[in-house]
């Protein structure tokens, strides 16, 4: 377990990062962890919560959260680690291992380095030291007084090591690493003095004086801009001592006797560059005698050519212009003289033109689309010495696409068009390197007899006589990136084409290899493609089926190639029957077969290379409902934690047996999902049941902070798996984010869970979309919330019905259909009096009345509010209560009892809400304003309906901004609110 303060406040697990929520959590455990092991009495942490007047409930909002992260603690298994959050009196004390803390980490290594008597040592302890930040001190907490004093003070530690760093780099000579690490910090603390000074040495003495100079002037600006004065005498000294270019004095620890500090290798001190040899007479470090160089490490491509002496007019024993190629050793260990006449000479008899030079396969048949990839290689293929990297999927066509660009462009390789299968994802397995330049070297006029024995001669010929053509080496099917680096040709007028399932990472990374990644044809394309085959006539006479066969096909030109050629011998066979079969997913795979090729060997072929944490990974997969997934879904269909799954869909994707899409969002192309169920179908409902609970502990996570202070929507289910972690959302948007981008998926998680007989996950997950449903009330929700309610009375549980019911007859009276919402709500209560929940029984009643006081029964609705608030107080549930206070607030507006209607008001803020619940903070300033305008104090309504205004827009609640404005226009009518109104209507129109 870990505490993170330098950065987003967090607590690392072995499994994870736990799931903190909404940011007053983060502050009360920030509070805590500044004061390890020490009391902290609530005072302070009310103070570290709230910068002015707490609620009257803040002790219990503190009770609250306090109980929730000692749950949390439990979860990460903290009483193993020594950790306990204890109630001591009216205070609260976070007991841990001070070890535990980053931050007494980063101390600890700060003493140690001000110790150490060799600079090298105190650079290494000061990186680590520095290395434990993640960002701004306690991120994600609330910004108030105490916690921001804090953060500052643990920035300023921060900024002294980094200028600790600086000066151990300085006593070093690495003036440019000095530079560098100030640099940092001094962006971001601009009018520092003493930094900028430290800065303009550091430069000043890497010999970069210009810099240093325009960094002064950078400071000067800003200081008589921002603070109406000049600079100090430190900035004025350095700036002085550098236009005059004297040497500054040194400040690193481990201080030479020298007082000019000394420069680093090659770099002579400034206003010193003509010295090159020290006191003592030897020659400075970094300065060599002339025409003396230090010999350096060979590379395979740089050792002597094996053949012999050197060609004349070559340094580096390849072939050049006007002279002869190098000659291989002979048999008996001679070596054959080569010629140096300079101009052109006839090729000795290594070489043979007789040999053929284009060992590319014929171009494909059938080939349609993919103008962006081939004009993307042609881009590619302008570089130097070139090598261009075709990835995908297995079946995707990145031989038809790298065989059909080097057809188009074989005119621009006079001297020879080579290919080579590598067979890096066969069974037959690779070839060895000799046997593919035996194939090479002949097509470039090689004999066979001379083909040298040795892999390395054999290379090494093949780089010297490529190192002068304009050569075109397609290498097809690769697997690793050394075997590309093994067969790279020596010239730089030559392109290399590379295609593989894997990215090839390294020989991106070490070759500057440019990737042209291939995805699935669209629609358009892939209909072309069974045209090719099939023929125009039998595509046109069933364009919207040969579209069908394109989606089933998954856009994969190795299943449309199949599915044609199933079509192609069968003239009399409807292209709608083929469709219809491949419809069946359990089918589909087995269709998609034909003679010795299939879409299930191609991928078999890479799976069976996969390690067995990424095999296990993969399988899972298979039986994702959803269309995307992340490290999180991922470890919960595997039963792993998200740091292994990560690290599975790492190698995935490497395979590209997965897709990024975006940061950490990954997505399956549909036949690679059918074959993965297929590799273990007895998992399946292993893996659902674990990733539906995923959703529902995730969601109720994001309702927990779009929403904190209010009860779980539902209680868990029977047998509920709790996943390894949790996604941790630090504020409201990131919460209502997950559920509006996830909304898709979950959908399709009902239907797999109802189609599993998982009914008790079903209308959970429905209804843990609660937060968006309050939201975007009417955006089509009844249609899932009705499937909801299928599910529970299925089930028969009076609890599940009755929490479902409160909020489809809610979403049906805002969509105008009071009379379906009173007869659905009036079941709801009665429902959860047998269930026994006394929460969801005040909840129903609170929507029943709200439609009753819109039908006109006044009386009723505000006897149901009164009789949801003695629930809610009886429950001690705050935010039931002030839920209920605030709609009868406004049933009491309407029935004109405007007083009334204002001290309900006011009871509900004086529970709260809290400073994340801006919205329900805005309908009931909206309801005191129009109070007020009833009993006549138009200019404090109009101030209360201003704020509700603001509050609602900077909240991004149109519906609340609507109501206000619309109230204000009414009293105060004016172009600024005129104004106002009107775009929030259009937002709210643009998101419908």
């Amino acid at each position: 377990m870990e505490f993170r303060l330098l950065g987003m406040v967090s607590v690392d697990t072995l499994e994870g990062p736990l799931s903190l929520g909404p940011a007053k959590r983060r502050s009360l455990l920030a509070a805590l962890l500044l004061s390890v092991n020490t009391p902290v009495p609530v005072a302070r942490l009310t103070d570290c919560l709230w910068d002015d007047a707490p609620p009257l409930h803040a002790r219990s909002v503190i009770q609250g959260h306090v109980s929730r992260i000692r749950a949390l603690l439990a979860c990460g298994d903290a009483a193993a680690y020594g950790v306990e959050l204890a109630t001591l009196g009216d205070a609260y004390a976070l007991r841990s291992p001070e070890t535990l803390l980053d931050s007494h980490r980063f101390e600890e290594l700060l003493a140690l380095a001000r110790e150490q008597r060799n600079a090298r040592d105190a650079v290494s302890m000061l990186k680590d030291a520095l290395s434990l930040w993640q960002g701004p001190a306690l991120a994600g907490t609330f910004p108030g007084p105490a916690l921001q004093a804090a953060a500052h003070s643990l920035e300023e530690s921060r900024v002294a090591a980094v200028e600790q760093l600086a000066r151990a780099h300085t006593s070093l000579g690495e003036h440019d690493q000095a530079a560098a690490v100030l640099r940092t910090v001094a962006v971001v603390h601009p009018m520092r003095e003493p930094l900028a000074a430290s800065l303009m040495a550091a430069l000043y003495r890497a010999g970069r004086q210009s810099e240093a100079l325009d960094w002064f002037h950078r400071t000067r600006r800003l200081l008589v801009d921002e603070l109406g004065v000049d600079p100090g005498s430190e900035l004025a000294q350095v700036h002085a001592l550098i236009l005059r270019g004297d040497p500054l004095p040194q400040d690193g620890p481990d201080t030479p006797a020298d007082p000019v500090a000394a420069p680093p290798p090659g770099h002579p001190e400034p206003g010193h560059r003509g010295r090159e040899r020290t006191d003592s007479g030897h020659r400075a470090p970094g300065h060599r005698a002339p025409g003396l160089q230090e010999p350096g490490p060979q590379r395979a491509g740089d050792r002597p050519e094996p053949y012999g002496p050197r060609p004349a007019g070559s340094s580096d024993g390849r072939a050049s212009a006007g002279s002869s190629l190098p000659v291989p050793e002979s048999r008996t260990g001679g070596a054959v003289p080569t010629s140096a006449r300079s101009g052109p000479v006839a090729l000795p008899p290594l070489v043979d033109l007789s040999y053929p030079k284009d060992l590319l396969p014929r171009a494909p048949r059938g080939f349609h689309g993919r103008e962006a990839e081939l004009a993307a290689l042609t881009r590619a293929a302008a570089a130097e010495a070139p090598i261009c990297l075709v990835t995908g999927l297995p079946g995707v066509g990145k031989t038809a696409l790298a065989v059909q660009w080097a057809h188009r462009n074989a005119h621009m390789f006079p001297d020879g068009l080579l290919f080579a299968d590598l067979r890096g994802f066969s069974d037959t397995g690779e070839p060895a390197l000799t046997e593919v330049l035996r194939e090479f070297l002949p097509a470039l006029g090689v004999p066979p007899r001379r083909v040298p024995e040795s892999a390395s001669a054999a290379a090494a010929l093949f780089r010297s006589l490529t190192h002068r053509r304009r050569l075109l080496v397609v290498l097809d099917n690769v697997r690793y990136s050394a075997t590309v680096r093994a067969l790279l040709p020596g010239g730089a007028d030559c392109v290399t084409l590379v295609t593989s399932r894997h990215r090839l990472d390294g020989l991106v990374a070490s070759e500057a290899a440019s990737a042209v990644p291939l995805d699935s044809l669209e629609p358009q394309d892939g209909t072309e493609l069974l045209a090719g085959v099939l023929g125009k006539d039998r595509v046109l006479a069933e364009p919207a089926a040969a579209r069908r066969l394109t989606e089933l096909c998954g856009g994969l030109p190795l299943a449309l190639r199949v599915t044609a050629a199933r079509l192609a011998g069968r003239p009399q066979r409807k292209l709608t029957e083929l469709a219809d079969e491949l419809a069946d997913e359990q089918s589909r795979l087995t269709y998609l077969d034909v003679d010795d090729t299939s879409v299930s060997a191609a991928l078999r072929l890479t799976v069976q290379q996969l390690p067995p944490d990424a095999l296990h990974q993969f399988t899972r997969l298979g039986h994702h409902p959803g269309s995307h997934f992340d490290p999180f879904t991922a470890a919960a269909l595997a039963g792993t934690t998200p740091r292994a799954a990560a690290a599975a869909l790492e190698r995935l994707a490497a395979a590209h047996l997965v897709t990024e899409t975006a940061a950490g969002r990954w997505e399956l192309h549909d036949l690679v999902r059918l074959y993965a169920r297929t590799l273990d179908p007895g998992s399946g409902r292993e893996a659902l049941t674990g990733v539906l609970d995923h959703y529902i502990a995730t969601a109720l996570a994001a309702a927990d902070v779009a929403q904190p202070g209010g009860e779980p929507c539902f209680t868990l289910p029977d047998g509920f798996c709790r996943p390894a972690a949790v996604r941790d959302f630090t504020d409201r948007a990131s919460a209502m984010h997950w559920l509006a981008t996830e909304r898709e998926d979950l959908a399709l998680a009902v239907v797999a869970a109802r189609a599993a007989g998982l009914d008790d996950r079903a209308w959970r997950i429905i209804l843990l979309q609660w937060p968006q449903v309050v939201w975007r009330v009417r955006d089509n929700w009844v249609p899932l919330l009705n499937i909801a309610l299928e599910c529970a009375r299925a089930q028969c549980d009076p609890y599940a019905q009755s929490r479902v019911l409160t909020l489809l007859g809610w979403v049906l009276s805002e969509e105008g259909r009071p009379a379906e919402a009173l007869a659905l709500l009036e079941l709801s209560p009665p429902l959860a009096r047998q269930a026994g929940d006394r929460l969801g029984e005040a909840t129903a009643l609170i929507n029943l009345a709200v439609v009753e006081a819109a039908e006109g029964d006044l009386e009723a609705a505000l006897e149901n509010c009164a009789r949801a608030i003695v629930l809610a107080r009886e429950e001690s549930d705050a935010h039931t209560e002030m839920l209920a206070l605030q709609h009868l607030a406004r049933i009491q507006l309407t029935a004109g009892r405007p007083r009334e209607a204002l001290r309900s008001a006011r009871t509900a803020l004086d529970l709260g809400p809290e400073h994340e619940e801006a919205a329900r903070r805005a309908l009931l300033l909206t309801v005191s304003g129009e109070a007020r305008l009833e009993l006549g104090a138009d200019s404090e309504a109009v101030l209360l309906l201003d704020r509700a205004a603001e509050e609602a827009e900077r909240a991004g609640y149109d519906e609340g901004a609507v109501r206000a404005l619309a109230t204000l226009l009414r009293v105060r009518p004016g172009e600024g609110y005129r104004r106002r109104y009107e775009e929030a209507v259009r937002r709210i129109s643009d998101d419908g």
